[in-house]
């Protein structure tokens, strides 16, 4: 089967998230979830003609998950490349959205438009488990931005700090993570430092779905945009920057919606590997 290697989100011709792609017939789920653990990317992404669009289903190395942002990017841009600029409806397991295929300056970039967004509150026990993960205290977190369940189509847990040291000292022990990841059902902690209203640079532990961090998160920038738009504390465009930590810098451009849990539009660029 024919697995397109795509980097999405790539910052200034370099580094990006990597997913597979396979456009075509889907094989069953066990095949699909064999062939996500041998590409061994965060996400492989498989996506069959249905109608006007495409039936997208995503797996990471470890389990299905129901949405990822930088598997929708890579294929807008694959099916760009096969099929045109335009924009491209996508059926998902619990959503349907849409990515459109853009012809940058430098190859192909698309935008995706992501499922409705929500947010909960954390119990205080849960959170205390997950700052003892990353040896953190709550003097360590951003005062603004309240710890939170945060929703684009897949859950992730929202930990805002205060300095950008404590994100580029993040770690964490990988089985624990992953236990209590998948005990809490999330995708991603999705760790943030806001430099400002137009910048915010994330960390996301994924070791829940067998990744120790995911360098580029189309999913949980577009369930953070859908908070802090939801809950009164940003509103405007911004970018996330990601990776950089890991020595893979990608850039994510986030467009909130005007409407309260209305869907996030999450684009960038990308690059073949």
């Amino acid at each position: 089967m024919d697995v397109e290697r795509i980097a999405a989100f790539a910052m200034d011709g370099a580094g990006g998230n990597p997913a597979g792609v396979v456009i075509g017939p889907m094989p069953s789920a066990a095949e699909m979830q064999r062939i996500a653990a041998e590409v061994g990317y965060s996400e492989t992404v498989f996506a069959q003609r249905q109608g006007d669009g495409f039936r997208a289903r995503y797996f990471a190395p470890g389990a299905e998950v129901p949405f990822c942002g930088h598997a929708t990017i890579a294929l807008g841009a694959a099916l760009g490349a096969h099929f045109g600029a335009k924009v491209y409806p996508l059926t998902l397991n619990e959503a349907s959205i849409s990515v459109e295929a853009l012809e940058g300056a430098n190859g192909w970039e698309a935008e995706l438009q992501s499922p409705a967004t929500s947010h909960r509150a954390i119990e205080e026990g849960d959170l205390a488990e997950v700052l003892a993960l990353f040896g953190w205290d709550h003097a360590r977190l951003d005062p603004d931005i309240a710890p939170i369940y945060a929703n684009g189509g897949a859950e992730h847990l929202v930990i805002a700090l205060a300095a950008k040291t404590d994100l580029a000292a993040m770690a964490y022990d990988f089985d624990a993570g992953a236990a209590l990841m998948q005990r809490l059902g999330l995708v991603t902690i999705n760790v943030i430092w806001r430099e400002n209203a137009q910048r915010i640079h994330a960390r996301n532990a994924f070791a829940g779905h067998g990744v120790l961090e995911d360098p580029a998160t189309g999913a949980a920038a577009a369930a953070l945009a859908g908070y802090l738009r939801d809950a009164g504390l940003q509103a405007n465009a911004f970018e996330v920057i990601q990776g950089v930590d890991m020595g893979v810098p990608s850039r994510l451009r986030v467009r909130p919606g005007a409407k309260i849990g209305g869907s996030i539009a999450v684009g960038g660029a990308t690059r073949r590997l």
